[in-house]
This record gives structure tokens, C-alpha cells and sequence, in this order.
């Protein structure tokens, strides 16, 4: 194929989507937005009530055990957030990512590259700071390896609703399908390493329930989506059941979650169509349970992780000062936006893509920053690496809020400007709308 063709095939990076996945994806940045507010005000609770005289209330609470102890599920409160409610969030995670590459704007191979890559380099590289930074620390130090390999949702988009609100749509939609990648890769990094023995039984045993629940939701797709208590009363038993059952093979329960998302059909029919065929059962269950994640799920499970007892500032000095912390805050801020933009830039080198004309390189490397926001996923993998409450776990989470919060106050510097541009930018092109209510900048060929 000559250049030119294959120029034209990818043609620019971070071009504008069809109207209806723009709105699509602005109805998930609004719900983000607000779930970043309460993860906020949850994370700040947790660290007030860890550092005050309420902190044997808060750790009582949060090591205090319920369950059932015939089935493994005899559990902390800390853990039932982390094994549990997680597991809505990584199911969110799972239809979302589905949604995209079967009937979003990603499901052609040319835009999904991109983001792919992009969330790939965000991992590597960091993965590969933070390992060099810790190589004297021994095998016990590396457990961290994955820790700042993961970008949070919500406080990335909150972040970027606060300060980029004029930015084009692609860059946001970029961001959000950044970060979703990357949980994907978050969740088999904790799959193959962070798990230790496995019961090949019960992970056989959670197959037969899943199937069940794959075999009903394509099925009776229509119907669950129409009858809310039928997904509640029929999908959510089985859902709990294979949830179960990987939680006790010993495979981390969350990976349930992002199984269970895969096994919702997107579309509501095959026949005539493809993704034209209408909205599937995954989109009404994103819509029902995204508040549920969004607004108690990630929140509840921060408060019960993000509470470390700092004792001080001299416990604040050993925190900063040990090579964890030095290696995580360092991966964060530095190399998940090299990661980023360096994958990105091969792209452009290899696909001979170029960046759409109405950005610049500058914007992506502002997104780039902010995708070294990283949170909840982090702090999972901080208490599965290190155990809850050691040393090492206690700086990691220090580090993971410091730099998550360098990295929001660079990409904010680096965004503002970019937001001002953006903004001066529209007011001088009016993007008047047609009789048919979509924007003329939407219906301009790709």
C-alpha cells in the first residue's frame, strides 16, 4: 500500500467522533466528575480520622470481620471494599471497554491504536522506574513494581473538568479510554502476579455460573433491560456466585468483575446492522450501576485504603525518604506521561498518522501529566503488594497521594493555558447546529 493510502487509512490522532459517542462519553465524564468530588472528600476523611484522636475508631472499623467462614468469606471491612466493591467498578470497566471496541469509535483498529498504545507505554515505562529506582531494595521492595502503572478515572476527569473545560472532545475521550485500558491492564497485572496459589477447582466451578449468566444476558437481553428487578433478582445471584468462586480459587475477585462486563452483549440485536442495531444490555446496566461505583463503590473503598497513620513529620520524612515512595512518586509524574507520549509518538512514526490539525502536541502532553493521576487501582495494588498496614504499604499510599497531587498541579499548569486557547479559539468559530440538532463540526468527513 503506498504511503499515502496508509496516511489517509489512520488518518489524524485524536480526530472527533460521531456525535452520539460524544454525547455518550460527556454523560460518563459528567458521572465521573462528580464520583471524583465524593473520592476526594471520602480520602480526606480517611486521613483526618487516621491521624486524629478518632484513628482507633477508624482502624477498629475498618479491620472489623463479617461473613460467612465455611465459604471464605469471613472478611475485613477493608477487604470486603477492596475484594468487593471494587469488583462493581472493574465491572463498569469491563462493559465500558466492550462498548468501545464493539460499536464506539474504537472499534475501528485505526483509533484504537492509539489509546491501546498509549495506556501500554503508560505501564511499561513507569514499571520500569520504579524497578530501577528499587533494584537495591530486594524482592520485597519490587512487589510494588505495578503500582503506578494504573490512571484513576475519576480524579483524572474531575481534575480535567475543573481546569479544561474548553479542551476538545477528543482529548477527553482520549483520557477516559487512556484509563480504562489501563484498569484492564491493572486487573491481569494483579491476575498473573499478585496472585500466589490458585484453586483450579473453584475457577472451573466460576465458569459454569458465568456461562449461565452469558448465555441469559444475550439471550434475554431485552427483557433484563426492560425489567430492572430481573437483573437484579436473576443476573445479580449469579454474578455474586462467580464472584465468589474466583475469590476463593485465590485469582484476586475483582478479576469477576471485568469477566462479568465481557459476558453483557453491547448491542441489542446482530442482525441488520452491527452497532446500528441499538443499544445492547451493557449500556442500561452502565447506566444504573455507574452512580452505585461512581458515587459509594470507589469512595467506600478509598476511605478504607487511603487512611495511613503519618505520625508527624518525621513520619512524613521516612515516607518520602524510602526508595518506594521515591520510586512511586518519580514512575507518576515522570514516567507515566514519557510512557504516554512516547507510544503515542511511535505511532505517528510507524502508521505515518499525524496529529489532527486543531491540536498540539502540547495538549496531549498536558493529558499525558494527568494520566499520572493515579488512585484507587493503586492503592489495591499497594495493600496486595506489600499487605495492609506494613511500612512498605503505608509510604507507597503517602507516595501515591503525592504524586497523584504533583500530577494534577502540573497538568493543570499546563493545561490552563491550553484551555484559554481553546476558548478564544471558539469564540472567533461558532459551531452553530443544523435542523437535525447534531453540531456542523460533527458531520465534517474524518
Amino acid at each position: 500500500m503506498p504511503p499515502s493510502d496508509r496516511s489517509s487509512d489512520f488518518g489524524p490522532l485524536f480526530r472527533r467522533g460521531g456525535y452520539a459517542e460524544f454525547l455518550r462519553i460527556s454523560a460518563i465524564l459528567r458521572k465521573e466528575t462528580v464520583g471524583g468530588g465524593i473520592l476526594l472528600l471520602a480520602t480526606v476523611a480517611a486521613l483526618i480520622m487516621a491521624n486524629t484522636p478518632l484513628a482507633d475508631t477508624y482502624f477498629a472499623a475498618r479491620d472489623f470481620k463479617f461473613g460467612i467462614e465455611s465459604l471464605h468469606l469471613n472478611l475485613s471491612v477493608g477487604t470486603w471494599a477492596a475484594d468487593g466493591l471494587l469488583a462493581v467498578f472493574f465491572f463498569l470497566a469491563g462493559l465500558e471497554l466492550k462498548r468501545e471496541f464493539v460499536a464506539g469509535d474504537l472499534r475501528s483498529v485505526n483509533r484504537a491504536i492509539v489509546p491501546v498504545a498509549a495506556a501500554v507505554g503508560g505501564v511499561i515505562v513507569p514499571a520500569l522506574i520504579f524497578t530501577l529506582i528499587n533494584l537495591n531494595g530486594g524482592r520485597e521492595a519490587l512487589r510494588g513494581w505495578a503500582i503506578p502503572t494504573a490512571t484513576d478515572i475519576a480524579f483524572a476527569v474531575a481534575v480535567l473538568a475543573v481546569i479544561g473545560s474548553r479542551l476538545p472532545a477528543a482529548l477527553r475521550i482520549f483520557l477516559l479510554t487512556l484509563a480504562v485500558v489501563d484498569d484492564l491492564l491493572a486487573i491481569a497485572i494483579i491476575a498473573f502476579f499478585y496472585t500466589s496459589e490458585i484453586s483450579f477447582l473453584l475457577l472451573f466451578l466460576a465458569f459454569i455460573p458465568l456461562a449461565l449468566y452469558w448465555i441469559l444476558s444475550h439471550k434475554f437481553s431485552h427483557f433484563f433491560g426492560t425489567r430492572a428487578w430481573a437483573a437484579w433478582t436473576i443476573l445479580l445471584p449469579l454474578g455474586f456466585i462467580v464472584w465468589a468462586l474466583v475469590h476463593g480459587s485465590g485469582v484476586h475477585a475483582t478479576v469477576a468483575g471485568v469477566l462479568l462486563g465481557f459476558a453483557v452483549p453491547v448491542v441489542r440485536s446482530r442482525r441488520g446492522g452491527g452497532p446500528d442495531a441499538g443499544p445492547g444490555l451493557a449500556e442500561t446496566l452502565e447506566h444504573r450501576l455507574r452512580p452505585l461505583s461512581s458515587g459509594f463503590a470507589i469512595p467506600i473503598f478509598a476511605f478504607f485504603s487511603a487512611g495511613v497513620a503519618i505520625g508527624g513529620a518525621e513520619g512524613m520524612l521516612r515516607a518520602i525518604t524510602d526508595p518506594v515512595a521515591i520510586g512511586i512518586v518519580v514512575a507518576l509524574v515522570v514516567g507515566k506521561p514519557i510512557g504516554v507520549l512516547l507510544a503515542t509518538w511511535i505511532v505517528t512514526k510507524t502508521t505515518k498518522a499525524t496529529l489532527d490539525p486543531d491540536l498540539a502536541w502540547i495538549d496531549v502532553t498536558g493529558v499525558a501529566v494527568l494520566a499520572g493521576v493515579g488512585f484507587t487501582v493503586s492503592l489495591l495494588i499497594s495493600e496486595l503488594g506489600y499487605g495492609q498496614g506494613s511500612p512498605h504499604d503505608d509510604h507507597a499510599k503517602v507516595a501515591i497521594l503525592v504524586g497523584s497531587l504533583l500530577a494534577a498541579l502540573l497538568a493543570a499548569v499546563i493545561l490552563r493555558g491550553r484551555n484559554q486557547h481553546y476558548a478564544e479559539v471558539a469564540e472567533k468559530e461558532a459551531l452553530d447546529a443544523n435542523q437535525d440538532g447534531v453540531p456542523d463540526v460533527f458531520e465534517t468527513k474524518n
